[in-house]
């Protein structure tokens, strides 16, 4: 049986990885400003092993509105660029035989409206998988009571601990989404 310690360990670790979650997400998600993060899960087909771009090929940014890729296979060159074009980003690889270099165009305001969107959306994801987890954690929490292996003050403890984790991870989650919308607005 689960200790209130653990419901509480638990129930950090889970909303931790929600926070996480969305800022993967977020930091994939394409500014007017050319940045690895983009590109980098990008998952190629590599010798019939889906492998990650990352892990075949270094991956930099030596303008504000470039990212090259220099595969350490230079035979990777075209599977790299048609998993580029398949991952629909709405950017275009140019493989001169040697790197691939990927203009990041600028963004119209109706794009950066959408991709405002998406982030709303992927924000408001996580932030259901908060609220889920705290109501997992507080029926732990309320059978334990009912169990008679807490009190009725430690399980009102507990609650409101669940309670503050979730307001601070859900406010977490709203700072990220500030950040990646302002910096989506900016031309």
């Amino acid at each position: 049986m689960n200790t209130l310690e653990d419901v509480l360990k638990d129930t950090r670790e889970r909303m931790d990885k929600a926070v996480e979650y969305l800022q993967d997400e977020l930091s994939g998600l394409r500014t007017g400003k050319a940045s690895p993060s983009l590109v980098e899960n990008i998952t190629v087909d590599y010798y019939g092993t889906p492998t990650r771009l990352r892990d075949i090929a270094n991956i930099a940014t030596p303008e504000a509105r470039l990212i090259t890729i220099s595969p350490f296979d230079p035979s990777s060159l075209q599977a790299i660029e048609k998993a580029i074009t398949a991952a629909n980003l709405g950017i275009t690889p140019m493989n001169d035989g040697r790197i691939i270099r990927i203009p990041i165009p600028e963004l119209t305001e109706e794009r950066r409206e959408e991709l405002s969107k998406v982030a709303k959306r992927m924000t408001e994801e996580q932030r259901v998988a908060v609220r889920n987890v705290r109501r997992e954690a507080n029926d732990q929490i309320k059978q334990l009571q009912k169990n008679g292996d807490i009190t009725e003050d430690d399980r009102d403890d507990a609650l409101e601990e669940t309670q503050k984790l979730t307001d601070r991870h859900i406010k977490s989650m709203d700072e990220m989404l500030e950040a990646k919308t302002t910096e989506m607005m900016e031309v």
